[in-house]
């Protein structure tokens, strides 16, 4: 039985890990039973351009379903990126690159933030979206952060 377990749940482990930070939270909907729904408020590290830090705000669902990680969160969240310390960048960073995904449902929905280079204007542009394995959502934000022309964004 283990022998068949481990392939099913393996996936879902390594969705389940997370690279944000919970700032904090407001309660939106009080729940009788389980934790109440609430919006969230994430920070995101850019992990290709160290002194950027994203912060997302989004639903999350509670009650029953959200304590046991079955509910699926709504497809709306807000993105702020923000210079937080001196920006370097290591090594040559792709033009548009996946930089975060988390789930925001069991198995189907994923909310996730892609890192873009406008190289015209020396600006390094995130977006956050929901995307579902069937259907996604138009529903985005988007943040941008300028780059001191001084220091050109190496670009693979």
């Amino acid at each position: 039985m283990r022998r068949f377990a481990l392939p099913l749940f393996l996936p879902l482990l390594l969705a389940c890990s997370a690279n944000a930070e919970e700032i904090g939270s407001v309660d939106t909907v009080f729940k009788f039973i389980g934790p109440d729904h609430k919006i969230v408020v994430e920070a995101y590290d850019d992990p290709g351009v160290s002194g950027v830090t994203c912060y997302v705000s989004r639903a999350k669902t509670g009650g029953l379903k959200g304590a046991f990680g079955l509910a699926e969160d709504r497809s709306e969240a807000s993105i702020a990126c923000r210079q937080v310390g001196p920006i370097a960048i290591a090594k040559p960073v792709k033009a548009q690159e996946e930089i975060f995904s988390e789930r925001t449902s069991l198995i189907f929905k994923r909310l996730r933030i892609v890192r873009m280079v406008d190289a015209k204007r020396n600006s390094l542009v995130y977006l956050t979206y929901s995307d579902r394995v069937i259907e996604g959502s138009p529903q985005n934000s988007v943040a941008v952060v300028s780059v001191d022309r001084a220091m050109p964004i190496p670009v693979k």
